[in-house]
């Protein structure tokens, strides 16, 4: 019975940041869309949780990209930094498998931004979306704590 009346949030922030549009991310193929409509969080902690639960699709082998398919269906691309696919995974620490199963909260990435940011243009977490939800934020601009729910709104 208690369990009526506990809202389970379907969507949280994988990291503690300030969060901002897609178009204001420094590459162009995030900033344009191409890839799906999604968000950025300039992070202001090392750790990157799963904004939801559901399957590691896959995890790249740098460790500073992980694809997630929600239970629900959505697919999510969860990208730390620009250009960091250079870095050959250093500064980063992956937690997690392709096809484990994770939970909401489950950390994801360890990314050294410290050691990082210097190297390449920006930190920012990007999470877009793959398979064409929309996405609208709702605390543009605002900083949001790892975990915080209502920070975007999801469509079809």
């Amino acid at each position: 019975m208690l369990g009526l009346f506990k809202k389970k949030a379907t969507f949280i922030s994988p990291v503690a940041g300030k969060l901002k549009e897609l178009e204001a991310v420094e590459d162009e193929a995030f900033a344009s869309k191409a890839m799906g409509d999604g968000f950025a969080i300039e992070p202001i902690q090392n750790e990157i949780h799963s904004p939801i639960e559901g399957v590691v699709e896959f995890a790249f082998p740098t460790k500073h990209a992980i694809g997630l398919k929600a239970s629900d269906g959505a697919e999510i691309l969860i990208h730390v930094g620009v250009d960091t696919v250079s870095l050959n995974g250093e500064g980063f620490t992956l937690h997690v498998e392709q096809g484990q199963k994770v939970k909401q909260g489950d950390l994801l990435i360890t990314a050294d931004f410290q050691a990082i940011k210097a190297k390449v243009p920006s930190t920012d977490v990007i999470v877009v979306f793959t398979n064409g939800k929309s996405c609208t934020l709702l605390k543009h601009g605002q900083q949001v704590e790892k975990g915080a729910i209502e920070i975007i709104e999801i469509g079809k």
